[in-house]
């Protein structure tokens, strides 16, 4: 799912573990935020510290809906209320007042990092028999008994890059899929999105070719690349994205741009719809005109039917020509004004140009996969990084157990593969393929570093902190 989020109306919970065999429940999404508060987190709390806990709770389960992580998967629900995975939540409870009086209040306000999109992976823990990279819970009591603010907490414990959304839209939320496959032929933003997430995953898997242009145009060269994302990763091999093709692409595009984790790279600029509150024509001036000149630049450089431009802060002429250009390559109005349809096209135009450049072109990514699946007799220097990550990770996650760094796959290797497997909720068969291997190697860089990625991006509508409640 791209896009600005929405609250959901309804949350379906599965009543178990991801693959046990238990009960779904849809209920409204406050409903689902106050059965959670009353579960997780005690009434008699300061108030300061639940409304820092709801803040939370709303941010985790909006994170779980925006990146599709189960549906994307192909379960049928969008969380579960196993702790080992998500947050508790138990059916039929009695809800507390006091929460549910905040939760009304608060239900549709969620926590992202400043310059980003989605939901921020709020992670979080009690703090007395479990610790985290997140907030504690119990913590939060301390800090609101020395004065601390909601907002305050959230930046003691998710760093001062945060911003928090008001009043976010709420409305029916449906899978990402629109239930027809796309193939060869197939034209609109479907097919763009289609287009810039596998140019985006090809960056981690590089036997997918890249797309150029972004186009939304499903021809030769995307579907060479939609049999290839299909062959690296087990599919059918017929160039046509279903369900499952579509549900796999968005699974490894949430992997590999890390938006369910703490140090997202973010959804980009480039993949929602940038709205202004005016169009912009000629006469205009400013820095929306100079935003506007740089991606026309950009893009220029990569199609020749758009002339180059200056960036000058100055609607003229040479703006509108190249304006109009642009419209004429992307099947719009050729009317010379930067409507919100033209704006939201030229972002998709920017967006692909980043994903055709070099992969190092933005600076170093996440450790690559080898290349070939680990599994127990392997041996080499992929094991010992495996196993140096794994040894590292068991510091901060008792339950993986402590290996040597050998750099030969045994038994006790396996043993802690399948059970950081069953921890993030992937196929638990001890061997480490694309996903498991990226999964290890994310973990890794957020336990060993500790650091957030430097925002880029920019949702389209001013965010401010609110005043201290």
């Amino acid at each position: 799912m791209t896009g600005v989020p929405y609250i959901p109306r309804y949350i379906t919970v599965h009543l178990g573990r991801p693959d046990a065999y238990a009960q779904n429940v849809t209920v409204t999404f406050p409903d689902y935020i106050k059965n959670v508060a009353s579960s997780e987190i005690y009434p008699t709390w300061p108030n300061n510290s639940l409304r820092a806990n709801i803040y939370v709770q709303v941010t985790f389960a909006l994170n779980r809906i925006y990146t599709e992580w189960y549906r994307s998967r192909g379960y049928d629900f969008d969380i579960t209320n196993s702790t080992q995975f998500d947050q508790k939540y138990i059916h039929g409870r009695d809800i507390f007042q006091s929460v549910s009086t905040i939760v009304d209040e608060l239900f549709n306000d969620y926590i992202r990092r400043q310059g980003f999109v989605e939901p921020l992976f709020a992670q979080f823990c009690n703090g007395t028999t479990v610790t985290c990279n997140g907030l504690s819970q119990w913590g939060t009591v301390d800090l609101a008994r020395q004065g601390y603010t909601p907002y305050e907490m959230l930046q003691y414990y998710y760093g001062n890059n945060i911003d928090i959304v008001f009043n976010a839209p709420v409305d029916l939320i449906t899978g990402s899929y629109s239930g027809t496959p796309l193939r060869r032929g197939s034209t609109g933003n479907d097919v763009r999105t289609l287009q810039v997430r596998l140019n985006r995953v090809s960056t981690n898997y590089p036997a997918i070719p890249k797309i150029y242009p972004v186009d939304g145009i499903f021809g030769p060269k995307t579907e060479s690349a939609v049999k290839a994302f299909q062959r690296v990763f087990g599919l059918t091999q017929d160039g046509i994205v279903g369900k499952a093709t579509w549900y796999k692409l968005s699974y490894l595009y949430v992997s590999v741009k890390r938006l369910a984790e703490l140090d997202s790279e973010g959804i980009s600029l480039g993949e929602l719809s940038k709205q202004y509150p005016d169009a912009i024509k000629e006469g205009d001036t400013g820095e929306k005109v100079s935003q506007l000149q740089f991606l026309l630049g950009m893009v220029a450089n990569f199609n020749e039917e758009i002339p180059p431009i200056n960036v000058d802060g100055v609607f003229g002429k040479e703006t509108k020509r190249a304006v109009i250009a642009f419209q004429k390559s992307y099947g719009l109005p050729p009317d010379g004004i930067v409507g919100a349809r033209t704006w939201d096209e030229l972002w998709r135009a920017y967006q692909g140009v980043l994903d055709v450049l070099p992969a190092n072109y933005l600076g170093k990514g996440p450790a690559t996969y080898p290349g070939t699946p680990l599994r127990q007799g392997s041996s080499g220097e992929a094991v010992v990084e495996l196993q140096t990550y794994l040894s590292f990770l068991s510091g901060a996650f008792p339950a993986i157990p402590q290996i040597s760094v050998t750099g030969v796959f045994g038994e006790d290797t396996k043993n802690a593969v399948r059970i950081f497997q069953s921890m993030m909720g992937l196929p638990v068969d001890g061997i480490v393929g694309p996903e498991t291997w990226d999964a290890i190697a994310s973990l890794y860089e957020d336990v060993r570093l500790g650091q957030v990625k430097q925002p880029g991006q920019f949702p389209g509508y001013e965010l401010t902190e609110r005043p201290a409640e």
